[in-house]
């Protein structure tokens, strides 16, 4: 196990009727907000008005932006920066899943900064402060409630990158299960399959002796996978909905990276798949982990093997871990289609012209992956795969 310091800001507020905390968590961080937002389903649904009046009881004045798309883009980003500089904003409120959260925060680290917001996240300037940020969480699936990340995608030139800083993670977080329950089946799918991603990218490392940490994402992915299909079978199963809202969030608020170095590859490959076709980010996972896993299967059997007992209940072959380990696999893929799931890109019609392309920007900074590090070869040879 290695050393680590863990610490995580984030007040987390569960429950029924938690989004109605809003108006005293923001009261107590800032005068004016910047609500920021995605398509109609906010306002149709009722909880816009209810978030404004909250803030407008505890006397917090509200600026609106709405328009976040998944993939969420640098161009509204900076309408977001420059609209929260001439209002004087001091806090952006999320209210939305892991894409307005995303923006919220990119949004926030531009605004005090000097120079271009791209700059952070090409690694060319660090921030020294940043608004803050709260969450109101409609849609478990990225985490990033909790996280220090925002991913952005660049439409000059169509590059998708991630930054991560302490000083983005938010502040607050209010969680209520009721609020998925009106989530269509493919969003619900899809969030499912991006949490189950985050934990399996923590899973498989080089590190040794984490047992802990093993079993916490163990534990998790299994109860993703029990309670994904009751809450498409049953979308108002409020034990099913707080199940996965509160596994998205355990997933990616950096307990479960305690001691180990995660690997990553299959994200920053899916980041180049949506960054030129816009597919939503758990969908581009559901092809992109298993071609993955396939291709570096052989660089650790026995952790996959115990993958496979342990979430998947593969009866284990000691006498050929590599069997136990395929196996796991293919139940990894079973699961997912039998979700509804598309496993294969000619699923979501995408062809392989453009194959070469990706593998040169997955790897533009340098090999990506910490449990087997990848050149471009490889990443072409996992596209290949995902066919």
């Amino acid at each position: 196990m290695r050393d680590f310091t863990f610490q995580n800001a984030t007040k987390v507020i569960f429950g029924r009727g938690a989004e109605e905390a809003v108006g005293a968590e923001a009261a107590a961080l800032a005068r004016k907000v910047l609500l920021h937002y995605g398509g109609g389903s906010v306002k149709r649904s009722g909880l816009f008005d209810r978030v404004v009046a909250s803030l407008t009881e505890a006397g917090v004045d509200v600026v609106e932006l709405g328009g976040v798309k998944p993939n969420p883009r640098l161009s509204l980003v900076e309408e977001g920066i420059a609209l929260c500089r001439r209002e004087r904003v001091d806090l952006i409120l999320a209210v939305g899943g892991g894409s307005v959260i995303d923006s919220a925060k990119a949004i926030a680290l531009g605004v005090p900064a000097d120079g271009p917001l791209w700059d952070f996240f090409e690694g060319r300037a660090k921030p020294g402060e940043a608004l803050p940020v709260g969450v109101i969480l409609t849609l478990p699936a990225a985490g990033s409630e909790t996280s220090p990340v925002s991913v952005i995608t660049n439409e000059r030139g169509l590059y998708k990158k991630g930054f991560r800083n302490a000083l983005l993670r938010p502040r607050f977080a209010l969680l209520n299960p009721e609020l998925t329950f009106s989530l269509p089946a493919e969003q619900t799918r899809a969030g499912a399959v991006d949490m189950l991603a985050h934990v399996m990218e923590r899973y498989f490392t080089n590190e040794r002796d984490v047992e802990l940490t093993d079993r916490l994402c163990e534990a998790t992915m299994r109860t993703i996978v029990a309670n994904l299909p009751r809450a498409l079978t049953d979308p108002e199963n409020y034990a099913a909905r707080a199940e996965l809202m509160w596994a998205s969030t355990v997933a990616h608020c950096d307990l479960l990276d305690t001691g180990r170095e995660g690997d990553w590859a299959s994200h920053k490959i899916e980041h180049e798949l949506s960054a030129l076709y816009d597919v939503a980010h758990g969908i581009g996972l559901a092809v992109v982990f298993p071609a993955w896993m396939d291709y570096v299967v052989d660089h650790d059997p026995s952790r996959f093997a115990q993958f496979a007992h342990r979430v998947w209940d593969v009866e284990p072959d000691f006498f050929d871990p590599g069997r136990t380990a395929r196996e796991g696999i293919a139940r990894v893929v079973a699961f997912l289609r039998s979700c509804g799931l598309p496993t294969t890109l000619q699923e979501l019609a995408i062809g392989d012209d453009r194959f070469d392309e990706m593998a040169r920007k997955a790897v533009e900074s340098g090999p990506i992956g910490a449990f087997v590090p990848l050149g471009e070869s490889d990443v072409r040879a996992i596209l290949e795969r995902c066919r």
